[in-house]
């Protein structure tokens, strides 16, 4: 099964013949990307972005086309998914997640050009109109309530009608009495600055012990919060769905598991109200519609998470156009500078009241500008988010 049958018909995608990797470095993080090649004179794209290790990434991406893609049709997209995941023995963990998560991509993006589709029509058509979306990375800045509160005024003046931000700082365990005064402060400012008919979503970033995990939920309850994310670290699992029963709100997260594999013990121990697997950490379409199915039977609901460039904005939209439990979608893109766009052509645009259309161009209708890549080359720096002043995100 893990070794490419060149005598098999081929669709009309053709073979793959060659990958590459490309790079851009941007303010915030470096973006990574594939880009597949096929005899038939097609490219797909896919997005392989890791927060911190997309050089590593780029690596294992070529050796693994190099290994298990040459020659292979794009769409036995099913099969690519095991021999990508399986063939090399010993898994990938989030790297080799997130390379197998641009691959699948690559080949939904070459399949809908083969056939002059948009993708979404080929994991399930649309059960929607429109994808709405939420504002992350607004809020870097000065830890204030008045700045943060004017930070996110501004943001949902551009249309946005729900937000997320991190209150919490340098918190990591427990929070002094001091810290946990000032984010509930900041939550408190965010929420009378924007008012009560705009979703506001807390993130935890999976580092808070049980005891500070349970004072949040007391401290962040009178905010009327869509969601309290991540609030404990995963090697807690088995602890979160006692913090569940205890919220007044969603319990949120799932950006951290890279496969059906990794969220068994999540859908196990039901543990959140609301997934959140990421289309360029989670598997790609392939897999995130499977686990967007196994959350249904389990009466969740799917935000898809997406710290990444405007591709990895694209291809969610793609896959959350068909997920019938869908909630709501992460987007960065605000944050970005005009150049990313350039880098990235014909990626879908957030509209003036924070949703995303209905795709059109076959494919994922992105192109990748190799000139843009050369004038801004990674950057390999690295922000600690435990460190004092990491929302800032000045970088060292």
């Amino acid at each position: 099964m893990l070794i490419v049958d060149r005598t098999r018909p081929t669709g009309p995608a053709g073979r793959i013949t060659h990958v590459e990797t490309l790079l851009l470095g941007t303010a915030w993080r470096d973006f990574g990307y594939v880009r597949v090649h096929t005899d038939q004179g097609l490219s797909g794209v896919g997005e392989i972005t890791h927060p911190y290790r997309v050089a590593e990434t780029a690596a294992l991406a070529q050796a693994l086309a190099n290994r298990h893609l040459i020659g292979a049709d794009p769409f036995d997209t099913e099969e690519l998914w095991l021999r990508l995941y399986q063939g090399d023995f010993l898994r990938g963990g989030d790297i080799g997640g997130i390379a197998l998560s641009g691959f699948d991509q690559a080949m939904h993006d070459l399949m809908g050009k083969a056939l002059g589709v948009p993708v979404y029509r080929l994991t399930g058509g649309a059960c929607r109109d429109r994808v709405r979306v939420y504002a992350n990375g607004w809020y870097n800045g000065e830890r204030e309530p008045d700045v943060f509160a004017a930070k996110a005024k501004e943001t949902v003046a551009k249309g946005y009608s729900a937000l997320k931000f991190d209150p919490f700082g340098a918190g990591l365990h427990e929070l002094s009495r001091a810290e946990l005064r000032q984010s509930v402060e900041l939550v408190g400012a965010v929420r009378e600055a924007i008012g009560p008919d705009v979703d506001l979503f807390i993130e935890g970033h999976a580092r808070f012990a049980m005891t500070t995990a349970s004072a949040l939920l007391r401290a962040l309850e009178p905010f009327d919060i869509g969601w309290l994310e991540e609030p404990m670290p995963w090697t807690h699992i088995e602890r979160y769905a006692e913090l569940r029963a205890r919220a007044p709100f969603p319990i949120s997260g799932g950006e951290h598991f890279h496969n059906r594999y990794e969220y068994k013990q999540l859908f196990a121990t039901n543990a959140v109200d609301i997934i959140q697997p990421d289309l360029s950490m989670a598997g790609g379409l392939t897999e995130v519609r499977k686990l967007a199915a196994i959350a249904d039977t389990h009466g969740m609901m799917v935000a898809p998470h997406n710290s990444n460039s405007p591709l990895c904005t694209t291809v969610s939209v793609h896959a959350s156009l068909g997920i019938t439990n869908f909630k709501i979608l992460e987007t960065f893109d605000g944050l970005l500078e005009p150049f990313v766009f350039d880098a990235v052509r014909g990626t879908l645009p957030v509209t003036a009241d924070g949703h995303v259309g209905i795709p059109t161009a076959p494919g994922f209708g992105v192109e990748l500008d190799d000139d843009v890549f050369a004038e801004h080359p990674p950057t390999h720096r690295f922000w600690n988010m435990f460190s004092d002043g990491w929302e800032k995100r000045n970088r060292t």
